[in-house]
């Protein structure tokens, strides 16, 4: 579908215009949006607007990383939109010329959709020029990020370390889960903040300089996020590392425990093996009580090893 707007010279918003009205119109300057194109009008791209065909060939093939390209006629953005709720990144394509914002996405936008209801209020930004348009669009787009990464922060500060092992396996298996999870938001908000930085230093850009500020302030939330993401994880990190340690020494205890019961049984399977053996000429073979002397005798001996091993704090 496509949809076009443009601001004529008279300062009124337009809508549902046509591209053969494109230039039969008084406009001061235009936005077409492509959303969810059939392969016929994606190739409007290429045969009405005459745009390059690596910006085309990069608005065909998903996904692109974030990205500033200027060309001659026009500067080719190319944003990352993301579901706060399940993580997933769609591509915005922006072309920004002199005269007009063409955007192109394969998934509904509801960031563009709130960015043209804004124009069309009436509001001011509608005089304001493509560069101004570009900016909101920008804006929307990663005002959705924050949910997204407030979301994992939340996560990160529900964990707790402790409870046995099922709780400390579910935890670990969390703290992964979270971790790929923020990567995949830093695969979208390092590359946007690059961007951003390319975009309020360029001078290729016309009437960049009038709108600086608003630049600024989504270059200043990306910063924001970015230390969002690496604080989250640290946090994950420092987790992930008590939960090991936990789990090593844990595990120490149990191991331990188990090599003090060994050393216990060892003199006491030695004097079993001893009396098991099948010779008739032993020592007390023939005596009356020596069946419970001999269990009496494998009794003291553990519990002394026992003693022994408690007094040099075997058991701490």
């Amino acid at each position: 579908m496509i949809r076009i707007a443009g601001m004529t010279k008279t300062k009124e918003w337009k809508t549902d215009l046509r591209l053969d009205q494109l230039e039969e119109e008084d406009l001061e300057w235009y936005w077409v949006d492509f959303s969810e194109p059939d392969e016929r009008e994606s190739s409007l791209l290429t045969t009405h607007f005459k745009f390059h065909p690596l910006a085309v060939e990069d608005c065909l093939h998903l996904l692109q990383r974030p990205k500033l390209d200027h060309y001659e006629q026009f500067h080719f953005l190319v944003l990352h939109a993301v579901n706060p709720q399940s993580l997933e990144v769609s591509e915005v394509n922006l072309f920004l010329g002199k005269q007009f914002l063409v955007t192109f996405h394969y998934e509904p936008s509801k960031e563009i959709e709130d960015a043209r209801a804004k124009l069309a209020a009436g509001t001011r930004a509608g005089g304001d020029g493509p560069v101004f348009a570009a900016y909101m669009v920008i804006d929307k787009l990663v005002d959705q990020y924050f949910p997204a990464v407030q979301e994992l922060e939340e996560q990160v500060l529900d964990l707790e370390i402790g409870g046995g092992v099922g709780a400390s396996q579910s935890v670990m298996d969390d703290i992964f889960s979270i971790r790929a999870r923020l990567l995949r938001m830093r695969k979208s908000i390092l590359p946007m903040r690059e961007l951003l930085y390319r975009l309020i230093n360029t001078e290729r850009i016309t009437g960049m300089d009038k709108h600086l500020a608003f630049y600024h302030d989504i270059y200043d939330h990306l910063l924001k996020l970015a230390e969002m993401t690496d604080a989250c994880r640290e946090m994950t990190a420092d987790l992930r590392d008590s939960y090991m340690s936990y789990n090593a020494n844990r595990m120490n205890s149990i191991m331990k425990t188990l090599t003090v019961i060994t050393t216990i049984f060892m003199p006491l399977t030695f004097i079993a093996g001893l009396y098991g053996m099948n010779f008739h000429f032993m020592p007390e073979l023939g005596w009356h009580w020596g069946y419970f002397g001999v269990l009496g005798v494998m009794l003291g001996l553990g519990i002394l090893m026992y003693a022994w091993f408690r007094r040099k704090g075997w058991f701490d």
